[in-house]
Formats: structure tokens, C-alpha cells, sequence
């Protein structure tokens, strides 16, 4: 794959379910996350292909699971990325569009904006899986932790998510990755703190779901934590 230099410049505000990039935009390779994502334009039109076809417009929404590149190189833009367990796409999108353009307006709104309600046994699963560590997550754990069976949980998971267990914990592990990697932890030791086997295994994990190499993605980009 081409390797993508320039773009990505500003600041990653991380929630714990969602995070905002307020930075210009720098093209990716097509690839596919958990994560529904809504790109504001700040100045001018963001361009993106999803599958197929090409979309652009002040706003572009992409929901969860859809393979996607973005095309628009050095357009300052505010990012949303929000997990399906917590907002539908529709909600997102009323809520750039309720901030208009003001990233700390949005950053309040979806403090306050109330989450997906979740069968109770998802959101004991969905609790142990954000307080990931190091170690091994197995899926008969997570299973035990919703007083499940394994089958159990695989199809409530695909049910609400149509997302694997495995995946959702891959995601987390990204998130806890690329938190330190951004608060200065070098890449291999964020890699390694998260739970991936290596430096290698955290690099393909990311260029599968944001299109990008790790040092790519982050070495422009500044962490302010969300409340």
C-alpha cells in the first residue's frame, strides 16, 4: 500500500466512547472500523469514497462497518468517531449539526447526549471490556462476566452489533494503544501495554482500521482527554 506523509494535524480529543479530531485531513487507504464516523468540513467540502461510490459535502457521515478512504488532503475538519453501542448515526449527525462547526459545543453535546439503552448483559460485557489491560481477554471471561454462554454472547454481540466479540475487544485494545501512544509512550511499549503481541501485530491492526501506518496517524496529532 502507498504511504500517506502529509495531513492529520491538530488535536484528538478522547472520550470513552467517542473522540473528536479537530485537524486537517491527510487521505487514507480504504479500510473498515467498529466505529461510526462523521466528518464536518470546516472550511470547503470533505471528500470520501465509501465502497463504490464517491460522496462530498460540508458534512459526510459513515456508519459502522462500511469500508471507506478518505480522498481530501489538508482540509481543516472536525472528526467524529462514536461507537454503535452508544449513538446511532442519525443522532450523531444531529449533533455536528446542533455544534455548528464549534468542536467544544459538540464536545458538551455529546457529553450530555443520552446513550443507546443496552440489554443489561451487553453493557456488563461492553464495562469489562473498556477496563482492558495487558492481559488476555478470553471469551469465555467476557461470557462469565454476563452470565452467559459463550454462544450466548457471540449472538448478542453479532445481534446488536453484527461485530464479533473479538473485534470489539480488538478495538479496545487500539484505543488504549494509540491513548498512550499519543501521551508520549513509545509505539512498541503502547503496543505491548495494550495487549498486541508486538509492535508489528499493533501497526497492521491500525492500517486495517484507520488506513494508515501508527507513526502516520499520531505524529501530528496532540491527545486532550474528554471529560
Amino acid at each position: 500500500m502507498s504511504e500517506r506523509t502529509t495531513g492529520w494535524q491538530g488535536e484528538i480529543w478522547l472520550g470513552s466512547d467517542h473522540c473528536l479530531l479537530v485537524s486537517t485531513l491527510g487521505t487514507t487507504d480504504s479500510h473498515v472500523h467498529y466505529a461510526h464516523q462523521v466528518l464536518v468540513a470546516l472550511d470547503g467540502e470533505v471528500e470520501v469514497q465509501l465502497g463504490d461510490q464517491y460522496h462530498s459535502g460540508a458534512l459526510v457521515m459513515i456508519p459502522s462497518q462500511q469500508p471507506h478512504a478518505i480522498i481530501s488532503q489538508g482540509v481543516p475538519c472536525l472528526t467524529l468517531f462514536a461507537e454503535p453501542l452508544a449513538f446511532d448515526l442519525a443522532d450523531l449527525g444531529q449533533a455536528c449539526r446542533q455544534a455548528d462547526n464549534n468542536p467544544q459545543r459538540l464536545a458538551e453535546c455529546l457529553r450530555q447526549w443520552p446513550r443507546r439503552a443496552l440489554d443489561p448483559r451487553l453493557a456488563k460485557a461492553l464495562q469489562r471490556v473498556r477496563a482492558l489491560d495487558e492481559q488476555a481477554l478470553s471469551a469465555r471471561e467476557l461470557a462469565n462476566t454476563a452470565a452467559l454462554s459463550i454462544s450466548q454472547l457471540e449472538r448478542l454481540f453479532s445481534g446488536a452489533l453484527k461485530l464479533s466479540v473479538r473485534r470489539l475487544v480488538l478495538w479496545q485494545r487500539l484505543r488504549v494503544a494509540l491513548r498512550l501512544a499519543l501521551s508520549g509512550v513509545s509505539l512498541t511499549d503502547a503496543a505491548l501495554a495494550a495487549g498486541f503481541a508486538d509492535s508489528a501485530h499493533f501497526a497492521r491492526s491500525v492500517r486495517r482500521q484507520f488506513g494508515l501506518s501508527p507513526s502516520t496517524a499520531l505524529r501530528q496529532l496532540r491527545l486532550r482527554p474528554l471529560a
